[in-house]
């Protein structure tokens, strides 16, 4: 029953979501409430929000500051001249500037951070892709995927750290074998591009984009920038933060609450231009945290409830004794939907151990279902519990709904050729 009713809830809120009959806000929110109040667990409701809550308040907050740093930054203008620099060597062609996105995005995803890492990508080419007339659902979907197979998979990402926590792994052995599939799938995602590319090259009006290239040769198209020593300050210090993030000096939060801080005396003395600066920022803060929040709503009605358990067991329940030998690239597959909807904690810590336990019986080691849980990250960076999609989604303005019809028919075919290269080069095995 309660699998059932799970399975109900997802399929419910995708519905809603996708034929715009509720925003992601109130869809993620009313769903597992409704499910809640239906299998008789309306007593316990306050409890499990408050749970769910507990578990992403630190996330918001984390946004928040995050948020504001980038927008102060982006205000600053600190981002332009990269900006320029990518505009004159893709020469105005929104083929090279999508595989740029492409690249970009997978060079970032390797610092394992997911706000900050959509935070340069949508800094560096947002711009180049509004000032063209391409379409940033292009870009997002680029950055999902790429944050997906790189920080998704290294040790020092969040998903895999998890897995090889809970699961008593060596880092190294977990790793050590998933660089190759790793790698032809960043140069399947990179394939993507171009074919991205060149539809948003058929896209475009020839005629307007063959004057851009013509205002980007004879330099029109750029508006000068002061590099005064508040723009090496900025970038010195967003370099610095970028660094004490992956040395993990200290919790993000405090990281960017700081540089925050820092950032705003220095860039405006001014007490009333530092609070406009805020009021114009919460603008695009306030929207991400309360999606964050109600995802929190969503992870701790479906978790509490039992309906993820449930749903997870249901799913185990398929498969014969007989093929143990595949349970590896079971788990793969199963990564894909359950990474989705489910939170990282919620999928690493209830899942993963016992689809370990159970390879455990034929031999197979956990290296091989860490990594084919992994594999899922891809979609997950997709779903509505992943909290630095609510950032992106606020960055390139789009709805929730939209963003999903375009970006999961290449995030599904990606994963699946994920799949396949580590079934091929022997990450996970199948015999």
């Amino acid at each position: 029953m309660l699998a059932l009713l799970g399975f109900a809830t997802l399929g419910s809120f995708m519905l809603l979501v996708m034929r715009k009959h509720l925003s992601a806000f109130t869809a993620i929110m009313l769903t597992p409430i409704a499910a809640a109040l239906i299998a008789g667990k309306g007593a316990k409701l306050g409890d499990m929000i408050m749970s769910g809550l507990d578990t992403v308040a630190p996330t918001a907050a984390l946004l928040l500051f995050a948020v504001l740093y980038f927008g102060l930054m982006m205000e600053m203008k600190l981002f332009e001249p990269i900006v320029q620099a990518i505009l004159r060597a893709s020469k105005g062609d929104p083929l090279r500037i999508v595989i740029g996105t492409a690249v970009l995005s997978l060079c970032v995803a390797l610092d394992g951070d997911g706000t900050t890492s959509y935070m340069i990508v949508c800094s560096a080419f947002l711009p180049i892709y509004r000032r063209l007339g391409m379409s940033p659902l292009v870009l997002a979907t680029l950055a999902a995927m790429s944050l997906g197979t790189i920080s998704g998979s290294t040790p020092w990402g969040g998903a895999a750290t998890r897995g090889i926590s809970v699961l008593h792994l060596n880092a190294s052995e977990y790793f050590v074998h998933m660089i190759g599939p790793m790698a032809l799938t960043s140069l399947a995602i990179i394939a993507v591009a171009y074919w991205l590319g060149l539809r948003e090259r058929r896209r475009i009006d020839a005629e307007k984009l063959d004057a851009y290239k013509l205002e980007i040769a004879s330099g029109e198209a750029f508006e000068p920038v002061k590099a005064d020593w508040r723009m090496w300050f900025n970038a010195a210090l967003t370099v610095v933060l970028m660094v004490l993030l992956i040395l993990e000096v200290a919790d993000l939060l405090v990281l960017f609450m700081v540089a925050f801080v820092i950032a705003l005396l220095v860039n405006i003395r001014a007490i009333d231009g530092q609070q406009d600066l805020i009021k114009r920022q919460a603008a695009n803060a306030v929207p991400v945290m309360i999606l964050v929040l109600a995802a929190g709503v969503f992870t701790g009605i479906m978790t509490d409830s039992g309906m993820i358990k449930a749903m997870a067991d249901a799913a185990l329940s398929i498969v014969p004794d007989s093929w143990g030998n595949v349970i590896p690239l079971f788990t793969a597959l199963l990564a894909l939907p359950l990474g989705f909807f489910m939170s990282n904690d919620g999928f690493w810590f209830g899942v993963i151990p016992v689809l370990a336990e159970s390879a455990g019986h034929y031999g197979i080691s956990p290296n091989e279902i860490a990594r084919a849980g992994a594999i899922g990250q891809i979609l997950h960076m997709m779903g509505p519990t992943s909290a630095p999609l609510w950032v992106l989604i606020g960055l390139v303005k789009t709805e929730l709904g939209d963003f999903q019809k375009h970006a999961l028919r290449w995030g599904v075919l990606v994963s699946f050729g994920y799949i396949a290269f580590a079934v091929l080069t022997g990450a996970i095995s199948v015999t």
